[in-house]
């Protein structure tokens, strides 16, 4: 190759094995024998790649190349929905998966929804094998991979010359409201899943490219607590296949740009890559370690992570076993974790354990085990309540799974999650609050934190939408934990109805603040208000027009113990 047009400020690095020359005219002429490039610096971030069998260049190209589908999903999903909660909050996720149904890459979405989609993706072809090119299924489900209700899945095979099936693409987006007894549905006392909403078991929504409305009012509108704004609902679902469609023309051109047998290759390399990337993060812990972790819930409901490197952990293939054995029995209430969700928490911290650039896919949890005791609060009855599981639940298995390891004190531990409803509208937003702090680190203040990734509410788009005002929205001073490096500072944000409607809080950290690590100090619990009156950590009021609630976020846990000038 050749570069011209060169400042005198500029500067090239050569990888080894390759040379520069620089010939008449200034022309600069680069030389070198593409093998080479792997001792160099693809080599280095990408040391798998040839036991991969793979270019460890094209492994990256690849890695950004799938990526970009699901990233064009995303930003169709985003534009075209009519929901608040995807449009605005980007309560939404887009992914790419292999012919298996096996996650390849995703975008940089809800870390909730990512590591529990490929269940869903597994659940839908089993339930369809005789899928046809330009269907599309509907779930949320949680015994098909759903994380709760309103997180509905719209999923849709890819095929190519003689209906053979290439993969899937999958948008999940958390629609307004779902239906069940509370505007929003995300009631805070249920305690049976019809009392959350509808639910989609993997419906054909789209037969051979037409969409199907009138079996999805039927779902949308049956039982006894229907979808509150079925056309809202339909509305959203068409975005969710909108997005498909365009991630599927997007894989279609890498597709036609590459040969279909080298995407399939690279399909599965990805998947080894992430899998090699997390044995070697893994192996530095020593064979026969142990890390145990106890946390619980506001109510004392405990939950146990036991992580375990196996004595012969390099012969038998399996780098870590992650056992939740200790973790309380099924939840009377909603905070029931369906089984995806503790997959998605697993998945998230190990691809959190592991330097180098990498997508999170189905990789990452092949070297590992995952243990669930039957009837607990992680692998609760088909029809248990879990509108809380995937918002609250979630986030408690990360702070006990990184407390195992030792890695770093708890975050929030919460998302927050504030529903406003009446009648004729409904509005639900999740808030940010503390990052735990690290060695070397301070925690970061007013961020959604671990299993979540959502935007929150703008105030002009609240207030147009919604009979809301926002009165205040800050960082909670002095709430994160104390320590040689603080944890972050929550938030506080109070909001006036403009009209009497029903206020839901699902919210933890409220009794326990989040704990501190190596001698710092915990985040300061949170608090949620009503008029200035205290509220429990779950509780719906029924609130006239005039009255404020406000939330206040618990902060970070400190590392460290603060030295004698103080924190810095």
């Amino acid at each position: 190759s050749s570069v011209q047009g060169l400042s005198s400020a500029q500067t090239f690095f050569l990888p080894p094995g390759w040379t520069m020359t620089r010939g008449e005219g200034g022309l600069l002429r680069i030389r070198g024998d593409a093998r080479t490039v792997g001792g160099g610096v693809a080599r280095a971030r990408h040391g798998a790649g040839r036991e991969a069998g793979g270019d460890p260049v094209l492994l990256e190209v690849y890695h950004h190349a799938f990526a970009a589908v699901a990233e064009r999903m995303g930003a169709v999903l985003q534009r075209t929905a009519v929901s608040a909660n995807i449009r605005e909050r980007r309560d939404y996720s887009c992914a790419l998966f292999d012919p298996q149904g096996r996650l390849v890459a995703s975008a940089p979405h809800i870390p909730v929804h990512l590591g529990a989609m490929g269940e869903t993706v597994r659940a839908v072809l089993r339930e369809h094998p005789e899928m046809r090119p330009g269907d599309v299924f509907a779930v949320n489900d949680p015994a098909m991979g759903g994380t709760h209700l309103p997180d509905v899945t719209v999923v849709a095979p890819l095929y190519g010359p003689e209906e053979v099936r290439r993969g899937f693409v999958a948008a999940r987006g958390h629609h307004a409201d779902i239906g069940g007894v509370a505007p929003g549905s995300m009631p805070a006392h249920s305690r049976r899943l019809d009392e959350e909403g509808v639910v989609f078991r993997g419906e054909r929504i789209v037969s051979c490219g037409r969409f199907l409305e009138d079996e999805v009012r039927a779902t949308l509108t049956a039982g006894r607590w229907p979808a509150r704004r079925p056309d809202d609902n339909v509305a959203d679902l068409l975005a969710q296949v909108a997005a498909c469609r365009a991630g599927g023309a997007a894989f279609d051109e890498l597709v036609a740009r590459r040969g279909w047998p080298e995407v399939l290759a690279y399909m599965g390399r990805v998947q080894d890559d992430a899998e090699e990337a997390v044995r070697e993060a893994l192996a530095e812990l020593p064979e026969g370690w142990e890390g145990v972790f106890e946390d619980a819930l506001d109510d004392g409901t405990p939950i146990v992570a036991h992580l375990r490197r196996p004595p012969d952990a390099a012969r038998r293939g399996v780098a870590l076993i992650v056992d939740f054995a200790g973790t309380g029995r099924q939840h009377p209430g909603n905070l029931n974790a369906p089984p995806a969700v503790s997959r998605a928490a697993v998945l998230y911290v190990l691809r959190a354990l592991v330097a180098r650039p990498m997508p999170l896919n189905e990789g990452c949890l092949r070297a590992v085990r995952i243990r669930l005791p039957e009837g607990s609060l992680l692998r609760p009855a088909p029809d248990a309540a879990v509108a809380g599981g995937n918002v609250e639940t979630s986030q408690r298995l990360v702070d006990a799974l990184l407390g195992a390891f030792g890695r770093c004190a708890a975050s929030q531990g919460t998302m927050n999650n504030l529903t406003i409803g009446a009648s004729d509208f409904a509005h639900y937003e999740t808030i940010g609050g503390g990052v735990g702090a690290a060695l070397g680190y301070h925690g970061a203040g007013g961020v959604h934190t671990h299993m979540t990734n959502a935007r929150i509410t703008d105030p002009e788009v609240l207030e147009r939408r919604f009979p809301l005002r926002l009165w205040r929205f800050a960082l909670r001073r002095g709430s994160g934990g104390a320590g040689k490096y603080r944890g972050g500072d929550g938030l506080v944000r109070e909001i006036e109805l403009l009209t009497d409607a029903t206020v839901s809080l699902l919210t933890q950290r409220r009794t326990r603040g989040p704990y501190g690590m190596a001698g710092g100090a915990p985040g300061a619990p949170g608090r949620n208000l009503l008029d200035g009156r205290p509220l429990p950590p779950v509780a719906v009021v029924r609130a006239r027009a005039g009255s404020r609630i406000a939330i206040e976020t618990p902060g970070g846990g400190g590392w460290g113990a603060p030295d004698a000038e103080g924190e810095p």
